[in-house]
């Protein structure tokens, strides 16, 4: 049996994520940061639910004990991610408008969290026989298409976002060189109708989480360090 933890599932891709894999005969560990809301999700998918919050180490850590105490790890999805550059009316914040708080609250969920957790779970992960780890990033990560103009991600104002993003690409990158056992890969789900961008994405949820479920079944013999979307590979 297949045990995964992914955080940020009480909803959106997160959710849809784990409703997939427990469909696939995983074990999945709902992580919330509200319990309630993690509890009621992981009733209605029949997973497991354990509170983590990726901004506090405590919390991280107990998370981890709580997993291992359950049997162990197989496959982590680092899903729990923020866009704090957004204005109260729902508009981007450009550089112009871009504080120092807004980027260091982007990234001690998006960068710092998934850094957080990896550190956390690592021991539990290269126990496993076929460990797979799935960082979900960001077509806004790409340096190749934010700086092509006939690109639609090229007209994306926000900075804090894209750079959290870009991090967390590099962190895949160095992670996978680390341990090469492991399949460690970044994924972009593109635009999707979620609360992280006021549901103005034109994707679905359902279509949206499909490479997610996709990397996180791979096998020993699967790619590794890479930055993949639905369609494929994706430029650095």
């Amino acid at each position: 049996m297949t045990t995964t933890l992914i955080t940020g599932a009480n909803k959106g891709l997160g959710l849809e994520t784990a409703r997939r894999l427990v469909a696939a005969g995983h074990t999945v560990y709902v992580g919330s940061r509200d319990l309630d809301r993690g509890r009621r999700a992981a009733e209605e998918l029949g997973a497991r639910v354990v509170r983590l919050d990726v901004t506090d180490d405590a919390s991280v850590a107990a998370a981890a004990a709580t997993v291992e105490a359950g049997g162990g790890l197989d496959v982590l999805v680092n899903n729990a991610g923020i866009q704090a550059e957004l204005g109260a009316d729902g508009s981007v914040v450009g550089a112009a408008e871009l504080t120092a708080d807004v980027l260091r609250r982007t990234f001690d969920t998006n960068v710092f969290g998934v850094v957080r957790v990896l550190h956390a779970f690592l021991p539990l992960l290269e126990r496993s026989a076929n460990p797979v780890v799935v960082n979900v990033s960001s077509g806004l990560a790409s340096f190749a298409r934010v700086t092509d103009a006939g690109h639609p991600a090229s007209a994306y104002r926000g900075v804090a976002y894209p750079a959290s993003k870009t991090a967390v690409n590099m962190l895949t990158v160095q992670y996978a060189k680390a341990f090469p056992r492991m399949r460690i890969n970044a994924v972009e789900p593109g635009f999707t109708r979620t609360d992280l961008n006021g549901n103005t994405g034109h994707r679905s949820v359902e279509r949206s989480a499909g490479i997610i479920v996709r990397m996180a079944q791979l096998g020993p013999d699967g790619p590794t360090g890479g930055f993949f979307a639905e369609e494929g590979p994706l430029p650095w």
